[in-house]
């Protein structure tokens, strides 16, 4: 184990460390220590080896095949124990590993064994830690699709997901005019977010419009964009629905969306309030109480560029190879 991580003050996070560790150990065979992960598949395998050599007679195409079989095995041990060892720092002390599905756990490192990148192990070891701090974070479809991923795929998405806002609790890829250079300098047009279709991230349709229709006589929508939070107040009963353009998530986009590393774009907010002022009456409130703006018609609000705390999607690689 590295140094880095057989430092960390594992504290309240033994229980949890130690379930999964056990629960990891029970759901697909690979041996290990408490907060160690044991190291004896390559040893066993060369052991097994020359015992091989010794009790029976083999031609040398067969020894060959033999040492490759363990060097190929010792590889996806290295990369199993690489991961586990990365997750164990973002389990939380509520974690739950105890809860996970035995099925999620093999189809996990099923694939995982082949990743040798190191950013992509951190990637994969963020699910594996997310899974366990809340099962039923990650589906089993999710994991497939991350590991056969093309990195041009990723990059569209996770720009695309630059557009995300959340309304009244819900994620929305807020995509409007696709010829409006907020977009189109992205790289987000429509042969791309037709592509995006057909893998199943999203839904896409310039047809029809979507729009979030508010009931109940509920006349303020809670809303954020990255660090802006703020509130969409509906001034006119007759008008209470807000348009959220031609771009919906899948269960798929949105679980990887969470993954996507993305950054604020300038002047999207201003274009997002914008694009409601121009067909509604209605009036943004800032929540953060340092910034409380009222704003009306055409009046702004300036946002600087921040970074959020996601995790960058990236391609797929197999012991050294992409995908």
């Amino acid at each position: 184990m590295s140094d880095a991580t057989s430092s960390i003050n594992i504290g309240d996070l033994a229980k949890p460390v130690d379930t999964l560790i056990t629960k990891i150990a029970d759901a697909t065979g690979v041996v290990f220590e408490p907060w160690k992960i044991k190291r004896n598949a390559k040893a066993e395998a060369e052991a097994s080896l020359i015992k091989a050599n010794s009790d029976i007679e083999i031609s040398d195409l067969q020894r060959r095949a033999l040492h490759r079989f363990v060097q190929e095995e010792g590889k996806k041990q290295e990369n199993v124990e690489s991961i586990m060892e990365k997750s164990i720092p973002l389990l939380n002390e509520s974690s739950k590993p105890e809860e996970m599905d035995d099925d999620w756990i093999m189809n996990f490192f099923e694939n995982a064994k082949r990743i040798s990148d190191e950013e992509m192990q951190t990637l994969w070891a963020k699910i594996l830690a997310g899974e366990a701090n809340q099962p039923n974070t990650f589906s089993k479809r999710t994991v497939n699709f991350l590991a056969s991923i093309e990195k041009t795929d990723a990059e569209v998405f996770s720009n695309l997901c630059k557009f995300n806002v959340i309304i009244s609790g819900d994620t929305y890829p807020l995509v409007y005019d696709l010829k409006n250079p907020i977009y189109s300098n992205l790289g987000i047009d429509y042969v791309k977010l037709t592509h995006l279709d057909s893998i199943g991230l999203i839904r896409f349709n310039t047809i029809i419009t979507t729009s979030i229709t508010e009931t109940d006589n509920v006349s303020e929508i809670s809303c954020s964009y990255f660090d802006e939070h703020f509130q969409i107040i509906l001034k006119s009963k007759e008008n209470s629905s807000i348009s959220i353009g031609f771009v919906m998530l899948t269960q798929l986009g949105l679980e990887l969306s969470k993954l996507c590393k993305t950054n604020i774009v300038t002047g999207f907010f201003d274009y997002f309030v914008g694009r409601l002022n121009a067909a509604q009456n209605i009036e943004i409130k800032m929540i953060d109480a340092s910034k409380k703006i009222e704003r009306q018609n055409n009046s702004s609000v300036s946002v600087s560029d921040t970074d959020t705390d996601f995790v960058k999607i990236y391609q797929g690689v197999i012991d050294g190879g992409e995908f």
